[in-house]
């Protein structure tokens, strides 16, 4: 596909300046600059799904489950005696 673009002075003057810094021509740099974003759109979109579903994810005892063998794993993997997770601050700070 071919298009046509009518780019701002500034940006043409963008392309331009990225272009030759990295030894590319503008045509080349543009599409490369759309490729990334595209492919960063589509990680995006990915991560949100994935998010939530984890949201989603209807099993409240596996994530229960879950959250007290990392605040206990948190807890015990320390090299200072001072809890992370305080039983006494249960429900007030976490």
């Amino acid at each position: 596909m071919t298009l046509t673009l009518d780019l701002s002075p500034e940006l043409e003057q963008y392309l331009l300046q990225e272009a030759n810094q990295h030894g590319l021509s503008v045509e080349v740099l543009a599409l490369q600059l759309l490729e990334n974003s595209i492919l960063l759109k589509q990680k995006q979109t990915e991560a949100v799904n994935l998010l939530q579903s984890w949201i989603d994810d209807e099993d409240g005892a596996e994530q229960q489950e879950t959250g007290q063998y990392l605040i206990h794993a948190l807890d015990d993997d320390r090299l200072s005696e001072r809890k992370l997770f305080p039983l006494e601050m249960k429900g007030i700070t976490w």
